[in-house]
Formats: structure tokens, C-alpha cells, sequence
């Protein structure tokens, strides 16, 4: 192996890493992917995007059919079998993990198993499960290790009472009281999963506001839902300890401004306050490549570190930490390093959370736009007016689209609704292509769709929505 000298070595391989491996690959270049977990797909198809979904998924079903009384249709009997959810869970993930696997063979990707570290430019040493060393040569590396759970000082993740992500994805039995630390995307799925299937559920956010990244009135209305499904949410507090005890956990809150504190007793503790660039322990600061004063890889404008011949990509670096902007910036640093011209339109990365409904949102909120001075016309249309939404009985939410005033270009796309993740589609294409909201208007939408919501978004940007 140490004779071996690779066009390219990726270490990582989740999206990201993966994703630019197989780009590299297709555009005629000898590969190698670095990863230490025995499965590919990082923490994304392992233990974060994809098994979160399939509970997502199968929470709601459980959930759907106590209610479709209705609807006529009568159930009865109907109970929960975890182990067999967390059993569909499992096998979509390994069938996930399997593909990539072939993906590799079918693009001739060296698959390779261990701790890459960054020796020089042009060496990668790999340990092994039992130590071993050996080291690659590459003409060009790409760092796309992905992050890691934060957490807040003094509380450790044990992943039995006190939780990350990848404990919460895999308890044995419902919880009775689930507490979540932190009101971010990964706290209200998971939230919202155990809550669905039995749990009392009580969110504590030290920022006033849940989703703090997102517009304003979607964030309220957001907010407002979850609260009519039961769960508790406290805004403006802040954690103060965390005590595990044998068979439960305390959490004292106080309100972040002063003032008395609370405390809760609870089965488990999720902590959901974000995550961090796993960028330690790879050698990048001996090797030469600099990091920002949050543990980011610096980049230029084509994911270059300061070392030539290092490249950087996903959550190592700036940006929102989304697997498919991992994915993007995969293939661009493939294309660079391959002499093609790489690109990444950063305006127009989507971002969802999947709860029911779905909250999915592009581009600039109404708060960017006025701390931009930018001046914009709203356009909103409620799904409740949506004639599939009344179909399926799923009219909770709204889309609003945000425009130029002068010029009517789209800023940005805004969703509430079932499948507003799907639905989000539409909007980053025409922001991708600096659409007009009248250009979304006058585009035929099949009906009964959806998708008809957008339009009519668009539509009440200029003579007026037709359905309300």
C-alpha cells in the first residue's frame, strides 16, 4: 500500500468525501477514500440523515393511524413494536452504506479502511482498528471529515441518559419524559419522533426563538405547531447542570437573562446545541493548513487550503452543515482538481427539517433582506387553500416567496407544509436560474398538486393569487 500513489485521496467518506471520490473517479483520476468507520456514509447514511428519516417516517405512520378515524377509516389495536421500527431503521441504513460500497467498485475507488492523518502535501499516514500504520502518497488531498456533536462545557454524552444524536436514534424503549437541550433542526426531528411515539417531550433553547437561521414567521409559526402536537418548548433559558443519576437525569434550567431556576427529572437528555468541524488529530496545522478561530478549515473560493495540493469540503468549512452542500462541494473540488471549473451556487442551498409538517426554506429570509436594505415584495399563499392539502387532510402551513421589487427576481422561497422538502425543489432551480416570481406564475402546475401553492405564491407577487 505504501507504494501506491493516488491523483487523489479523500479522507472521509461521508456525503462529501464519497461524493467527490466518485466525481474524481469519473473524470479519469486514481482514487483512494480514507474512512475509519467500517460502513461509508459517514454520519449522514449511518447515524444522522438517513436513519433519522426512516423514524421520521415511521413515527408519523404510527402516529397517522390513531387519527384517521376521520378519513373513515376505522383502526383498532393499533400498538407500537420498537424493536421492529428500529429493525427497518437498521436495514435502511446498512442497504444505504452497501450501496456506496458498490458505487466504489463500480468506479474503481480504493476503499480503505482507517484513521487517515495528513503527514506532508503529498502523504497520508492510515491506522488501523489495531494500530497499525502505513502511509498513502497522493498528488492531491481533499479533507472531508465532517463534525461531531457539540456540547456545552460540564455535560458529558454518555449515550445512556445523556444523549447525542446517534444515542437518541437508538433507545430501546420509549422514554416516559424526554428532555431536549437545544432547539436547532436535529433537537425538533428527534423531538418530534419520540413524542409520536409516547414520550413527553420538553425542548430548552437559550436563544429566544427556536430555529434562530430562519425567517422570522415561519420560525412563529413553526413554533406554534409544535406546541399544538404536544410538545413543550421554553425559549430564552439557559442549562445550567445536568445530573445523571441511576435511573434518571435532573436538568436545571434558569431563564438566560436571571431569575429562578427550574428543574426537570427525565429518563434521557438529548443534547442538540450543534456540532463542531472534526478537524483534530488529522495533522493540518503540522502539515501547514490553516483553521479559523472555530476549528474550520480556511479555503479560498475553490475549496484550496493554504497548502497546495489540500483541499477542504462539507462541515470542515464555512457554510450551513448539510450533506447535500457537502455533496455539491464534493464534485466542485473534483472538477478543480481535474481542471474543470467548479461551482457552487451558495445562495441557493436548500435546507429542511422534517418534521410534520415540513419545514424547508432557500435563500435570504425577511430579516436578511432588511438588514441588506434590500427592497422586496412578499408574496404568501396558505396551504389550507391548497385543494390536495384538503385531500389529505395535511393543510397546515403556508409558502411565501420573496422578490426584488424592482426587478422581481426570487430572494426567497419559504415553506410550511407536508412536503414542503420536495416542494423546495422548484424554488432553488429558479433561484439557481435568477428566475422572476413571474416566470414561477406563469409555469403550468399539475393539479392536484402541492406544487400549485408555489405558484400561487408567485402569483400573489403580482395580480393576485387565484384560489383566495
Amino acid at each position: 500500500m505504501s507504494n501506491e500513489t493516488y491523483d487523489v485521496i479523500v479522507i472521509g467518506g461521508g456525503p462529501g468525501g464519497y461524493v467527490a471520490a466518485i466525481r474524481a473517479a469519473q473524470l479519469g483520476l486514481k482514487v483512494a477514500c480514507v474512512e475509519k468507520r467500517k460502513s461509508l456514509g459517514g454520519t449522514c447514511l449511518n447515524v444522522g440523515c438517513i436513519p433519522s428519516k426512516a423514524l421520521l417516517h415511521t413515527s408519523e405512520l404510527f402516529e397517522h393511524a390513531s387519527h384517521v378515524a376521520n378519513l373513515g377509516i376505522k383502526v383498532s389495536g393499533v400498538s407500537l413494536d420498537l424493536k421492529a421500527m428500529m429493525g427497518h431503521k437498521d436495514k435502511v441504513v446498512d442497504e444505504n452504506t452497501k450501496g456506496i460500497d458498490f458505487l466504489f467498485k463500480k468506479n474503481k475507488v480504493t476503499r480503505v479502511l482507517g484513521t487517515g492523518k495528513v503527514l506532508a502535501r503529498d502523504k497520508v499516514e492510515v491506522t488501523d482498528e489495531k494500530g497499525g500504520k502505513s502511509e498513502l502518497k497522493a498528488k492531491n488531498i481533499i479533507i472531508a471529515t465532517g463534525s461531531e456533536p457539540a456540547t456545552i462545557p460540564g455535560i458529558e454524552i454518555d449515550e445512556k441518559q445523556v444523549l447525542s444524536s446517534t444515542g437518541a436514534l437508538s433507545l430501546p424503549k420509549v422514554p416516559k419524559h424526554l428532555v431536549v437541550i437545544g432547539a436547532g433542526v436535529i433537537g425538533l426531528e428527534l423531538g418530534s419522533v419520540w413524542r409520536r411515539l409516547g414520550a413527553e417531550v420538553t425542548v430548552i433553547e437559550y436563544l429566544d426563538r427556536i430555529t434562530p437561521e430562519m425567517d422570522g414567521e415561519v420560525a412563529k409559526t413553526f413554533e406554534k405547531l409544535l406546541k399544538k402536537q404536544g410538545i413543550a418548548i421554553n425559549t430564552g433559558a439557559k442549562v445550567t447542570k445536568v445530573e445523571a443519576k441511576k435511573t434518571s437525569v435532573t436538568v436545571t434550567y434558569e431563564p438566560a437573562k436571571g431569575g429562578e431556576a427550574t428543574e426537570i427529572n427525565c429518563d434521557h437528555v438529548l443534547m442538540a446545541v450543534g456540532r463542531k468541524p472534526y478537524t483534530e488529530g488529522l495533522g493540518l496545522q503540522e502539515a501547514g493548513v490553516e483553521l479559523d478561530d472555530r476549528g474550520r478549515i480556511k479555503t479560498d473560493g475553490h475549496w484550496r487550503t493554504s497548502v497546495e495540493g489540500i483541499y477542504a469540503i462539507g462541515d470542515v468549512i464555512v457554510g450551513p452543515m448539510l450533506a447535500h452542500k457537502a455533496e455539491d462541494e464534493g464534485m466542485a473540488a473534483a472538477d478543480v482538481i481535474a481542471g474543470k471549473v467548479g461551482h457552487v451556487n451558495y445562495d441557493a442551498i436548500p435546507s429542511v427539517i422534517y418534521t410534520m409538517p415540513e419545514v424547508a426554506s432557500v435563500g435570504r429570509t425577511e430579516e436578511k433582506l432588511k438588514a441588506d436594505g434590500v427592497e422586496y415584495k412578499v408574496g404568501k399563499f396558505p396551504m389550507m387553500a391548497n385543494g390536495r392539502a384538503r385531500a389529505t387532510a395535511r393543510t397546515d402551513g403556508f409558502v411565501k416567496i420573496l422578490s426584488d421589487a424592482k426587478t422581481d427576481e426570487v430572494l426567497g422561497v419559504h415553506i410550511v407544509a407536508a412536503d414542503a422538502g420536495n416542494m423546495i425543489a422548484e424554488a432553488v432551480l429558479a433561484m439557481d436560474f435568477k428566475a422572476s416570481a413571474e416566470d414561477i406564475a406563469m409555469s403550468c402546475h399539475a393539479h392536484p398538486t402541492e406544487m400549485e401553492a408555489v405558484r400561487e405564491a408567485a402569483l400573489a407577487l403580482g395580480d393576485g393569487a387565484i384560489h383566495i
